[in-house]
C-alpha cells in the first residue's frame, strides 16, 4: 500500500559529500515525521536525524540530529513531495553505513499512524 523510496548512496571519499532521498508513495493520506536511520556492521540501528511533519524547504522546521553528525547532516523535507532529503558533508570513514528512511504515515482506509521503513541505501566512506 505504501512504500518508502531511497536513493543517492554509493562511495565518497573522506569529505566528500552525497545526498540522501526518500519518497513516499502509495496510498498516502499525510506524512508525519520522517527520519533518517543508519546501521554499520556490528552495531545497532541508530538515528542520524528527524524532521517534524510542520517542516517544510521553505519554513525550516523542527529538526534533531545525533552528536556524531551534527554540523555536517543536514535533513530537509519536500511536503508536495512526500520526499526527505539527507545532506551528508565532510563525511567521515565511520559514518559508513547502510541508512534507512522511516516515516509515520497516515494511509488511505486506515485508522491511526502506520511506520514504515525504506529498503535501506549503502553509504561507504572510503579512501
Amino acid at each position: 500500500q505504501v512504500q518508502l523510496v531511497e536513493s543517492g548512496g554509493g562511495l565518497v571519499q573522506p569529505g566528500g559529500s552525497l545526498r540522501l532521498s526518500c519518497a513516499a508513495s502509495g496510498r498516502v493520506f499525510r506524512v508525519n515525521d520522517m527520519a533518517w536511520y543508519r546501521q554499520a556492521p556490528g552495531k545497532q540501528r541508530e538515528l542520524v536525524a528527524s524532521i517534524t511533519s510542520g517542516a517544510s524547504i521553505s519554513s525550516g522546521g523542527s529538526t534533531k540530529y545525533a552528536d556524531s553528525v551534527k554540523g555536517r547532516f543536514t535533513i530537509s523535507r519536500d511536503n508536495a513531495k512526500n520526499t526527505v532529503y539527507l545532506q551528508m558533508d565532510s563525511l567521515k570513514p565511520e559514518d559508513t553505513a547502510v541508512y534507512y528512511c522511516n516515516a509515520d504515515i497516515n494511509v488511505y482506509g486506515q485508522v491511526g499512524i502506520a511506520y514504515y521503513w525504506g529498503q535501506g541505501t549503502q553509504v561507504t566512506v572510503s579512501s
